[in-house]
């Protein structure tokens, strides 16, 4: 579709959910932040944010539809998402834009259907027709699948874990999908997807996945005709067909040189498998050194087994089990998922002494721990993440309670898992992170972007549903590797797209 005599007009929004089917709490309405209208302009620090910031410098006209985005938890409440997909389309029908944009995760599913975001495209392109340019920009952490493709023009991934460039992803999201609205861009993509996951060496900056996305920039520099290779590290918590990583290659009318390039680098996965691990601390060696080496402190430490950006309840205590028996000189702050004990905490009242078996009550084989401490702070849990990861947007805890234990350990309770890889999750309940020898994240990544310049990061292995480990977890529809004993003969290659939009 060309738009000559007219601003274009370009809908956006945003449905940001990674969903762990081994949660066991679903992700209801009540857990997901909600703006719509021209509240959808405050999402500046994603996906979303660099969609809206490359649009506002160009000569168009933007429909904010509606943004919805929860932390990662278990699968979405399938009327939830039925309800939220009617919103979208009716506020899409009411606007009839010329193109839609699209912040998604690509790892949600609901409690009925796998792929969330293939089914959520699919039914806005019957929606919308052919001649609508969708584009969508993804966490690399995206369980990419055939059905997404099909239904855009533009489906890229951010670069970087930790995610340091989710805006620049919606910028150039953006910055695709209008040429291919003027006509200046027939994008080809080219997906190669192999049969494996990473168990862990996630992070882009070293190690073999750096080497691999080091080798892809090579790739776009030396070829004119490459307009993007996107390469998705698969979230490891799905049971769906035809799980594994995932490389795009995007090109203009072309797909040759995009097959061999696609192949290349699925390859590389395939011949490094072995080097994907983790170095992580086992949890009384992690305490040691927050003990031994106090020049360090405070030390930040992360809940490997128990992330909610993995989506994980947030709701394990064998971190505060550890520092309460075995090292009593320490000082430091955590946070439990426990909204029965947050409602203890508050009936006792703010300075109170209470003792409560926290914890354990959601993530299964794990077991709570009782504490005896007071009430030291009380909240109805809003605040505004710092970032940079997502810095700037509101969030919610839930109500939420403050418990000192022994008067050296905050317990900071929550109703809603916490996005705990942010410290204004500590210091908007009243905790002074520079007081405190450690404090415990339920993230693997993303917290070392967010805590940077103010604790020193050390990753403990613990147990819970948000790591993977070989063995642990049930897995009836995916096959691949390191899970299953695969013989890969060959990279499987499909192209999508080439078409023309037109009116």
């Amino acid at each position: 579709m060309n738009v000559t005599n007219q601003r274009p007009r370009i809908a956006v929004g945003r449905l940001y959910h990674e969903s762990n089917r081994l949660n066991p709490l679903p992700a209801t309405a009540d857990q997901f932040e909600i703006q719509r209208g021209e509240a959808v302009f405050q999402c500046a620090g994603s996906t979303l944010g660099g969609i809206i910031r490359y649009l506002r410098e160009t000569d168009v006209e933007i429909l904010p539809l509606i943004s919805v985005s929860a932390p990662p938890s278990g699968l979405v409440d399938h009327a939830f998402y039925e309800a939220i997909l009617r919103e979208l389309t009716d506020r899409i029908a009411a606007s009839r834009p010329d193109a839609i944009i699209l912040d998604l995760h690509g790892a949600a599913a609901s409690t009925q259907i796998a792929d969330l975001e293939g089914d959520l495209l699919a039914k806005l392109r019957q929606h919308v027709g052919p001649s609508v340019p969708i584009g969508i920009g993804l966490d690399l952490h995206a369980h990419l699948t055939d059905a997404m493709l099909e239904n855009t023009q533009i489906c890229i991934a951010c670069k970087e874990n930790p995610h340091s460039d989710v805006v620049e992803c919606g910028m150039r999201a953006a910055e695709l999908t209008l040429q291919v609205l003027r006509g200046d861009l027939r994008p080809v993509v080219v997906r190669a997807r192999v049969p494996m996951i990473l168990p862990g060496a996630g992070e882009t900056a070293s190690g073999p996945l750096g080497e691999i996305h080091d080798k892809a920039r090579a790739f776009a520099a030396g070829a004119t005709d490459i307009v993007d290779i996107s390469i998705y590290n698969v979230f490891r918590y799905a049971d769906d067909y035809n799980i594994g990583q995932v490389v795009t290659v995007m090109t203009d009318g072309t797909v040759s040189r995009a097959s061999e390039v696609a192949k290349d680098l699925a390859w590389a996965f395939w011949d490094n498998r072995e080097r994907f691990i983790d170095d992580l601390f086992e949890i009384p060696a992690a305490f040691e050194i927050v003990r031994s080496q106090p020049a360090n402190r405070p030390y930040v430490m992360a809940d490997m087994g128990d992330r909610i950006l993995a989506g994980a309840p947030g709701d394990s205590t064998v971190l505060l089990a550890e520092v309460l028996d075995s090292f009593p000189e320490l000082r430091g702050a955590l946070t439990v998922t426990d909204p029965a004990s947050v409602k203890h905490a508050e009936d006792a009242g703010l300075g109170a002494t209470v003792t409560l078996d926290v914890g354990g009550q959601i993530s299964p084989g794990l077991s709570s721990r009782r504490i005896t401490g007071r009430v030291v702070h009380l909240s109805e849990g809003e605040y505004t993440l710092a970032g940079p990861f997502h810095g700037g947007e509101a969030s919610s805890l839930g109500s939420a309670a403050v418990v000192l234990v022994e008067e050296r350990v905050f317990v900071l309770l929550t109703t809603k898992p916490a996005f705990s890889h942010d410290p204004a999750v500590f210091t908007s309940q009243g905790i002074d992170l520079k007081s405190l020898d450690f404090v415990v994240v339920k993230s693997g990544y993303h917290f070392t972007m967010n805590f940077k310049g103010i604790a020193t990061p050390l990753l403990v292995s613990t147990p819970g549903v948000g790591y993977y480990r070989k063995g642990i977890f049930r897995y009836d529809k995916s096959r691949f590797w390191p899970e299953h004993d695969i013989d890969l003969k060959d990279i499987e290659i499909k192209s999508f797209g080439g078409r023309s939009v037109s009116a």
